[in-house]
């Protein structure tokens, strides 16, 4: 939405969200269509009208004030010129029935916007509006229809527009407030650190630019400063209606949220949203998102707009603060703070807000047209999160939990399913095998099943066992991704005991370039930063995520000297498989002369738990007098914390941990806390037959397999946990680099400039 001076644009169905949303909130009415089945439905309602029939007829009004303009925009569905009717049709699927009437209210509001809209550039005196719901599963039409005057349909109009005016003009208020409150807005600190001047300058050019930008910076500069105040900076000359910090890491968004507290002053008119995860901010997790069975959500529509207006008011909402005033009027937190994101200017929360498929922040980018600009906080980490993003994998063994609990009406398709599911790998020798393409009976089936559990779950929403439930979202998932199947991702299918009518496999859509996916979400940005200290090579990360051609890469200069850092590089010891218990001796010897040569904290990086605990158990046998402390499998919060706790400023030992694991990345343990760190891997990704399939992929695509799959990944993990040794320009530290390989030159240009090492 924007809005400049006393003009304020907004979309119809955004207007009739507003105003005439009431009553529950209400999620049983799902599951609703998918977007494909959205717009195929819409396009089979549109083939059955007459050649005359217009559909997507853009349309635009005005509502003039003393004081604003409001300007709408939308897209009515389809209007019959010869029957003078203009329909809104809504795909669904089940029991008409079930449809709850606060969601026809909100429809009819729509229809009747778009009638006035209509009468008003036609000329016409009167119109028919019809709802017209289309039934995805038999493929049927719904019509309600009713005629109205233009003298009714605007005065309805103008209810409408009267009823947003208010807040129209508190956000038009709100969005010159803040704009001159960023034009005047200044560095936090007296002066920039060594590196971080030239982040911000790069950040702000980017967002003028409309470009993206990648930065390595390393740690210690302040990124997260020094990426939000330059787009903050730049939001009222480019017009950016928000920006998105999005992090892998709670650590990441508690940084955005300190940060921004640093750049506020006393009511800096700024609004900010943190946005959590439904399973942290549900209050009531046994009970449904319906108003018959959660208070929260019973009138969350009557309450909504005082609870909006105390949020926008508050300035600052992270989780707590959102939670309190949640409770204070009695609505859901979590879908509060869906509503406020569009009221926000500053978002921070987790990356599949804007990346997935699902993804909220970037569908209503698409949908109001905002202006945004994103913020990818240690954005070495969104390869392998997107990807995982962009998988899906259906497991045979929950399919049989589901089948056995599956009511009588579904199991004929459950049936068919596992029929054809067997016959997949009916064939397969190997416990692991790569397919060119997936099964289209097996699909067809797998779709047939999300149909009708669909139905059934419409039908029957409090009814259907929770194993069918967890079955249906899985092959959703996974049929949405088979639809977009191409050379970005690889089909396989993993084998375990059993004979073929009882084998349990698993079938995977395993994406391995999600590039194709991401481009759009890049593109639909007015400006991006993916930051982090370790982005090297860059055509590796372009490559992966689909940046778009005018991206610009920059490396920030360290604050940090080669004096502050003695690097040694092991290369008598080699920690390949085949060597490993050759290496034990010497790496614990090693470890053992270097803390007797300057005691204090240490890391030390292993490649598995495996050889963490060998090397450990000789370490005791032959150095009892090292205190040391080892991370665990499956550690808890709790057990993390306390690991971390023994790195006080005056101990004394060594924590053996995995890399790669919770302490090889975003940790801070500055000063004496960490003084050194033993890296005994090259962080290389286990050689397997998945690893593998990725390889020959890559090497496909981008002629550098091995690198693109084992080196680059694997060397990026040694970088981030070298990382925890010096923090400050104050540190000093040490660490050891145990492989043979790291002699290696290729290996050697990935490394930080900065370092000076010591063969």
């Amino acid at each position: 939405m924007g809005k400049r001076g006393v003009n304020y644009t907004i979309a119809v169905r955004a207007l009739c969200e507003f105003t005439a949303r009431r009553g529950d909130l209400d999620l049983r009415f799902t599951p609703s269509p998918t977007a494909l089945e959205g717009i195929a439905g819409h396009a089979t309602v549109a083939s059955r009208r007459p050649k005359h029939y217009e559909a997507e007829v853009s349309l635009q009004g005005e509502y003039k004030t003393l004081r604003t303009n409001l300007q709408l925009r939308g897209r009515a569905d389809g209007y019959d010129p010869q029957r003078n009717r203009v329909e809104e049709i809504k795909t669904f699927r089940g029991d008409f029935r079930a449809i709850p009437d606060n969601h026809r209210q909100l429809h009819w509001a729509q229809v009747k916007v778009y009638g006035w809209l209509l009468c008003q550039s036609r000329n016409l005196q009167q119109i028919e509006l019809a709802l017209v719901y289309f039934d995805i599963g038999n493929q049927k039409e719904t019509v309600l229809a009713e005629t109205h005057s233009a003298a009714d349909l605007r005065a309805y109009f103008e209810r409408q527009c009267e009823d947003f005016l208010s807040w129209a003009e508190q956000e038009t208020a709100h969005r010159n407030a803040r704009d001159s409150a960023l034009a005047e807005l200044s560095f936090p600190h007296p002066e920039f650190r060594q590196g971080q001047r030239h982040l911000a300058e790069s950040v702000y050019r980017s967002a003028a630019s409309g470009r993206c930008l990648l930065a390595q910076a390393p740690t210690g500069i302040g990124k997260t400063i020094g990426t939000l105040f330059p787009l903050l900076k730049a939001c009222p000359g480019q017009g950016i209606d928000k920006i998105f910090f999005l992090a892998a890491k709670t650590s990441g968004r508690s940084l955005a949220l300190d940060a921004i507290d640093r750049l506020r002053r006393n009511a800096f008119p700024l609004r900010i949203l943190e946005l959590t995860a439904r399973d942290k901010t549900c209050e009531h997790p046994d009970k449904a998102c319906h108003g018959a069975s959660c208070p929260l959500a019973h009138g969350f529509y009557d309450r909504l707009a005082a609870a909006r207006q105390a949020a926008v008011d508050a300035g600052t909402l992270d989780q707590p603060a959102l939670r309190n005033i949640a409770l204070a009027h009695q609505v859901c937190p979590y879908y509060l703070g869906q509503e406020l994101a569009k009221w926000s200017d500053v978002v921070i929360g987790d990356y599949n807000y804007y990346f997935d498929t699902s993804a909220m922040l970037y569908a209503l980018t698409v949908e109001q047209q905002w202006r945004v600009g994103l913020l990818v906080d240690e954005a070495h980490n969104m390869i392998d999160r997107a990807r995982m993003m962009y998988s899906a994998e259906l497991d045979q063994t929950r399919f049989r939990f589901a089948r056995h609990a599956a009511p009588k009406q579904l199991k004929r398709v459950f049936d068919r399913v596992h029929r054809l599911w067997n016959a997949l790998h009916q064939d397969q020798v190997e416990n692991y095998q790569v397919y060119h393409a997936i099964d289209s009976k097996f699909l067809f089936a797998l779709q047939q099943a999300c149909a009708e559990i669909a139905d059934a779950m419409a039908e029957h929403p409090d009814g259907i066992p929770a194993d069918v439930q967890n079955f249906y979202f899985d092959a959703l998932h996974f049929s949405r991704l088979a639809e977009s199947f191409g050379e970005h991702s690889l089909f396989d299918i993993s084998l375990r005991e059993g004979n073929a009518e009882h084998a349990s496999s698993t079938l995977c859509i395993r994406n391995v370039v999600p590039a194709p996916f991401l481009q759009t979400r890049f593109a639909a940005a007015q400006s991006a930063t993916l930051f982090s200290a370790t982005l090297s090579p860059w055509h590796f990360h372009a490559d992966m995520l689909g940046l778009p051609d005018n991206t610009v890469s920059i490396d920030v200069e360290s604050p940090f000297s080669a004096q502050q850092l003695q690097v040694n590089i092991a290369h008598h010891i080699s920690t390949r498989y085949q060597h490993r218990d050759r290496s034990l001796q010497p790496i614990a010897d090693l470890m053992a002369k270097q803390y007797r040569a300057w005691p204090g904290n240490y890391l030390a990086f292993f490649s598995s738990f495996d050889y963490l605990q060998k090397v450990e158990n000789l370490f005791v046998e032959r150095h009892p007098d090292v205190p040391r402390w080892q991370q665990a499998r499956g550690m808890d919060e709790k057990a993390r914390a306390d690991f971390l706790q023994r790195f006080t400023p005056d101990g004394r030992g060594i924590g053996f941990a995995v890399l790669g694991g919770a302490f090889a990345e975003g940790i801070d343990l500055p000063g004496d806390r960490l003084i050194g760190a033993f890296i005994a891997t090259l962080g290389l990704p286990q050689i397997n037959p998945v690893n593998e399939q990725m390889r020959e992929r890559m090497e496909a695509l981008f002629s550098t397999g091995y690198d693109y799959t084992y080196l680059y990944p694997g060397l990026q993990k040694v970088v981030q946990a070298a990382g925890r040794v010096i923090r400050t320009q104050q540190d000093r530290g040490v660490i050891h680099l145990i492989d043979d390989r790291y002699a290696d030159s290729k290996v050697l240009t990935l490394l930080p400039s900065w370092w000076q090492l010591d063969r």
